[in-house]
């Protein structure tokens, strides 16, 4: 492992490491190419400041890269059952899993469901 590789994982808190406080939203696809993937990131594209607001972190797993973590693609495939095919997980500050779906989530329902969440509504965001 290359030493900038090293620093580049060592800079990523892990999903552990979140835990309590941030939500993560992984977004996982077979591929860059992958259409849901691309339909997912526009979505999500004009969102990100309610993101920061909602104290979420988008973690992408796209074949063997992941994006926004320090954990492995293997590592997060096999904690949360990730398929080869698109997937979209909505997980809460608890470590939980919210919400699945095979296709990209509309803003509108990450919003709603965040929103709702005991931490949210205490103040906690």
């Amino acid at each position: 492992m290359s030493m900038l590789l090293a620093a580049a994982l060592a800079a990523s808190p892990t999903l552990a490491q979140m835990r309590w406080d941030r939500r993560v939203l992984i977004v996982a696809a077979p591929s860059a190419q992958d259409p849901a993937l691309a339909e997912q990131r526009r979505l999500l594209g004009s969102w990100t400041a309610k993101c920061d607001d909602r104290d979420l972190t988008i973690v992408e797993v796209i074949g063997d890269q992941v994006r926004g973590a320090g954990d492995t693609a293997p590592a997060l495939r096999r904690k949360f059952r990730l398929p080869a095919a698109f997937t979209a997980i909505l997980i809460g500050k608890d470590g939980g899993e919210k919400l699945r779906s095979a296709h990209p989530f509309p803003t509108a329902v990450l919003e709603q469901t965040i929103d709702v969440m005991p931490m949210r509504k205490a103040g906690h965001r």
